[in-house]
C-alpha cells in the first residue's frame, strides 16, 4: 500500500478510520488497516471530507481590485462599469499570471474542480484565449470548466450571439448567460432561450447569472425552467445567484420552486459578493438578498456555495475558499443548526461536484484518492474556525500542504500554548 492515512474522523463519525491508498485509489477504508503502508501519516482525529469543488468563480477578474479605480458605493452596477474599464486593458499575460495565483490560492483551500465564468463580451476574447491556456497548464492539479460569459449581455452587446458561439469553438465548456441585464424583458427571455437552446445543441452544459437583483419582477428562473424541460436538458442546467427569490410573494415562490426541481436545474448561492452587492436601494428593513436555499434544500433541490470572487471589483476581498463562503451563510442563510451546518459542507463538496458533472468523485474504495484535512476534529470546526487545509491530496499524491500554526498567552508571567478547539 502506497500510502495510509491513520486516525481520519469522516462526516464528523465519533469513530475514526484508516485510509488506505494504493496506486492513486482509495483501497481500504475502515477502523484498523492492518497492513503497513510505504508512508503513514498520522492524523490525530482530523477531519476528511472530498475536494472543495468551485462551483462558481470569474477568475479573469481576479486580483484587480483597485484596479483601475475602487468601487466606492459597493455596488454590482458600479463593479460592472469598472470592469468595463479594465477590461479594454486585458492582455493574455495579465490574466494568467493572475489566474496562477488565484489558482494556487484554490488548491492550497483544497479546492480541485473550479468552474469560472470569463467575460466574452470582447472581439478579442483575450480572457477566455489565456483561461483556454491555463486549464491545459493545470489539468493534472485542478479540473477547470471555462464558461462562456456575456457579462454585457447576449442581445445587449454588438454581435453577442456570434461571440457566444464563437467562444464555445474556442474552447469554453459551458454556455453561460444574463438574462436580466439585457436591456429588455424581451431580450433577457431570447438571452435565457438561447442559452439552453446553444447548450443542447452542441451537448454542453449550461449556467446563467440570473435574476441577480433585489427587483421582485425580474423573473428569468421560470423562463430558464421551462426551457430546460422543453429541451430535455434536466441536470445539465445551473442557474446562480437568483436574489430577486427573495423578493418574490410566497406564492409565485412555491409555484417556482415546483418547476426547479421538475427541471433538475442546479442551483448556486454567492452569499459573499451578494450579501454586499443586494438591497443596497432599500433604507430598513434591509433584505438579506440571497436565494431560498433552506426551502429548495428541503425539496431536494441541488443547491450549491461558490466564491463568485477574489478581490475584484464588486468584491474587494476573498482568497478562492469556499469554506469561508459556507461559514458566511452559516450567518447570512441562518444555517446554524447542527445538521444544516452539516448541509453546509455537502454544498461545497458533494453537491457542487454533482452540478460539475463530476464522476468517480468521493471518498470511497475504488474511486481516486482525493480528499481535504482541515486542520480540525470535527465539521462544526472547520466551519467555526474556517480551518486551513492541512494535507490536499489528488491521485494519491500530496499536493498541498499547510503548517498548523501556534498560539500562546502570557499570563502571570508564564507561556501557555491554546489551541482553539474545546
Amino acid at each position: 500500500m502506497d500510502l495510509i492515512l491513520r486516525n481520519a474522523r469522516l462526516n464528523d463519525n465519533n469513530y475514526l478510520v484508516d485510509i488506505g491508498i494504493c496506486n492513486g485509489k482509495f483501497s481500504e477504508i475502515k477502523k484498523n488497516i492492518t497492513k503497513k503502508g510505504e508512508e503513514e501519516i498520522d492524523l490525530n482525529g482530523r477531519f476528511v471530507s472530498p475536494p472543495l469543488v468551485e462551483i462558481h468563480v470569474h477568475m479573469d477578474a481576479a486580483l484587480t481590485v483597485g484596479e483601475p479605480r475602487y468601487n466606492l458605493g459597493g455596488s454590482l452596477l458600479e463593479g460592472i462599469d469598472i470592469w468595463a474599464e479594465r477590461k479594454k486593458t486585458l492582455t493574455k499575460e495579465d490574466v494568467k499570471a493572475r489566474v496562477r495565483k488565484a489558482l494556487k490560492w484554490e488548491l492550497a483551500n483544497g479546492v480541485t474542480r473550479v468552474r469560472t465564468h470569463v467575460d466574452v463580451c470582447d472581439p478579442s476574447l483575450n480572457a477566455l484565449n489565456a483561461m483556454v491556456e491555463i486549464k491545459k497548464e493545470f489539468k493534472n492539479y485542478i479540473d477547470v470548466q471555462i464558461v462562456a460569459f456575456p457579462q454585457e449581455g447576449i442581445f445587449s452587446y454588438p454581435d453577442g450571439e456570434e461571440l457566444m458561439r464563437k467562444a464555445m469553438e474556442k474552447g469554453a465548456d459551458v454556455v453561460g448567460g444574463i438574462p436580466h441585464y439585457e436591456w429588455t424583458r424581451e431580450d433577457g427571455v431570447k438571452d435565457a432561450i438561447f442559452a439552453v437552446s446553444l447548450g443542447k445543441e452542441l451537448g454542453k452544459m449550461v449556467d446563467l447569472h440570473i435574476d441577480e437583483t433585489d427587483d421582485d419582477h425580474s423573473r428569468f428562473v421560470e423562463v430558464l425552467a421551462a426551457e430546460t424541460i422543453k429541451k430535455n436538458h434536466q441536470g445539465k442546467v445551473t442557474a446562480s445567484h437568483t436574489t430577486a427569490m427573495h423578493s418574490y410573494n410566497n406564492a409565485y415562490a412555491f409555484k417556482l420552486l415546483g418547476w426547479i426541481k421538475k427541471a433538475e436545474l442546479n442551483m448556486v448561492t454567492n452569499p459573499l459578493d451578494n450579501s454586499v452587492l443586494q438591497a443596497r436601494f432599500d433604507t430598513y428593513p434591509k433584505r438579506r438578498g440571497h436565494t431560498r436555499v433552506k426551502e429548495m434544500d428541503a425539496m431536494g433541490i441541488n443547491v450549491s456555495i461558490a466564491d463568485d470572487s477574489i478581490m475584484d471589483p464588486w468584491y474587494p476581498l476573498g482568497l478562492g475558499d469556499p469554506l469561508q463562503a459556507a461559514f458566511v451563510f452559516v450567518h447570512y442563510g441562518q444555517m446554524s443548526g447542527y445538521n444544516e451546518m452539516m448541509r453546509l459542507i455537502e454544498m461545497i463538496t458533494t453537491n457542487p461536484a454533482k452540478a460539475f458533472g463530476a464522476k468517480d468523485y468521493g471518498i470511497k474504495e475504488g474511486a481516486p484518492a482525493d480528499l481535504v484535512v482541515y486542520d480540525a476534529p470535527t465539521a462544526i470546526d472547520a466551519i467555526r474556525l474556517v480551518a486551513r487545509r492541512y494535507l490536499v491530496i489528488k491521485n494519491g499524491k500530496t499536493i498541498a500542504q499547510t503548517k498548523p500554526y501556534e498560539t500562546s498567552v502570557f499570563l502571570n508571567g508564564k507561556e501557555e500554548a491554546i489551541d482553539f478547539i474545546k
